[in-house]
């Protein structure tokens, strides 16, 4: 925690986080001097941020490892616009009560476990640009700030360009947001001396705003970094799903699932993901990727272990790793594992296992669950059916509940009540 230079960024470098650096020995010499600030801006577009998020708030923990102050910054003003970075359509605006509780429900469940907030030094920091943004005067700001922004480069930008190229419509709502992004650098830079934005590949045009402006409005020195951005084998962003996206709070998406959402991804992404989004020391790290065929399932069984354990704590994860061993490894059922409750009353009169599929999330329509039913991917209490059978209470089973199976790895149970 004493020692500066290069800490950071040799960290970075070796867990690959480093994409683009606008100035890399200067930044490695400022942050030689001493404690710094940095930031990476979230939107509240929801009541929780997402495992897209989750590379930025890693560089944020390592930020904070080596003695330096992160600050999330809560966009409670860029909310209001939306970011049309690679986006097809504008976002749906939201309204302030919306946003101030996206917020609150964020700040309470997706930072704390990866962060240490509070006074001291190098303690993470928690603002929202609205705080500025909102008492604007929309002549003045055009006039200071607005006159260091030219339309010939906005439109450079790889995230206007694709926009464009699509012939899809871009607001000059949304084609403010840029400017906002970036006078919020120059907002941190003067309240909190921050010297460095961070973010993905796909803000680095939004990032290098701020440092310019910074430069022709206040001559300070900042800088930008981004790292690459994760998808999937099949070319999709890491955190999306079939069925939505893998969110950080437990309210939204259970730890279990969390865990199994890891334990899942492609075998190529395992190296990958064990840098960026555990802490074990890289010797493991190595060892563990370099495992092949059927060992490379350990390596996911920690990758899934210690990512869970950073977002929701160790007895989370050991929970949804003992859930997960009772099902996949001895047949049974787990405590954590997925469940609805269904009336006795509905039940007595029969439902079809399809309707169950869609209800418990194993499926996303009744076409889906016929077509894993036709596959022979479907499976009550662990025996594979062949057509739409009735589920009647008192269950056949005799222990309380039914388990559904869409193939290998979704399982839920259903109850009565």
């Amino acid at each position: 925690m004493t020692q500066y230079k290069s800490d950071f960024l040799n960290i970075l470098t070796e867990r690959g986080f480093i994409h683009q650096c606008s100035d890399f020995e200067g930044l490695d010499a400022k942050l030689a001097e001493g404690p710094q600030s940095a930031y990476i801006g979230f939107d509240a577009t929801a009541q929780s941020l997402h495992v897209g998020n989750l590379t930025g708030i890693m560089m944020l923990y390592w930020f904070q490892q080596c003695g330096h102050k992160p600050i999330t910054l809560m966009g409670g003003g860029t909310s209001k616009i939306g970011d049309p970075s690679f986006k097809d359509e504008q976002r749906k605006l939201l309204d302030d009560a919306t946003i101030e509780e996206n917020i609150r429900h964020i700040q309470a469940t997706c930072f704390k476990q990866f962060l240490t907030y509070g006074d001291g030094q190098s303690d993470a920091l928690m603002v929202n640009n609205n705080d500025w943004l909102d008492g604007l005067h929309y002549l003045s700001f055009l006039r200071d700030y607005g006159r260091h922004f030219t339309v010939n480069r906005m439109l450079s930008f790889d995230s206007v360009k694709t926009r464009l190229e699509r012939e899809s419509p871009l607001s000059l709502l949304e084609f403010n947001y840029m400017v906002m992004q970036g006078y919020d650098f120059v907002e941190l830079h003067r309240r909190h001396g921050t010297i460095l934005q961070m973010g993905g590949s796909d803000q680095w045009g939004n990032i290098i705003n701020g440092v310019d402006l910074g430069h022709k409005t206040d001559r300070a020195q900042l800088f930008a970094l981004t790292a690459p951005l994760l998808t999937t084998p099949d070319g999709r962003k890491m955190g999306k799903t079939e069925n939505g996206a893998v969110w950080l709070n437990a309210d939204m998406l259970s730890p279990y699932d969390y865990y199994q959402y890891w334990r899942n991804v492609d075998d190529v992404m395992v190296g990958t993901l064990l840098r960026r989004f555990t802490v074990l020391p890289m010797d493991e790290v190595k060892k563990l990727e370099a495992l092949e065929g059927q060992e490379i399932n350990e390596a996911k069984k920690i990758l899934a272990f210690e990512a869970t354990k950073m977002c929701h704590g160790e007895q989370a994860a050991t929970e949804a790793q003992n859930t997960a061993q009772k099902v996949f490894e001895q047949g049974g059922v787990g405590d954590d594992l997925p469940t609805i409750t269904i009336e006795e009353s509905r039940l007595q009169a029969g439902i079809s296992v399809i309707d169950l599929f869609v209800e418990t999330g194993l499926c996303s329509s009744k076409g889906e669950a016929a077509r894993l039913i036709k596959g022979g991917g479907a499976r009550v209490n662990d025996e594979k059916i062949n057509d739409n059978v009735q589920i009647n209470f008192p269950f056949q089973n005799d222990i309380g509940y039914v388990k559904l199976s869409a193939g290998k790895k979704k399982h839920a149970l259903v109850k009565a009540i």
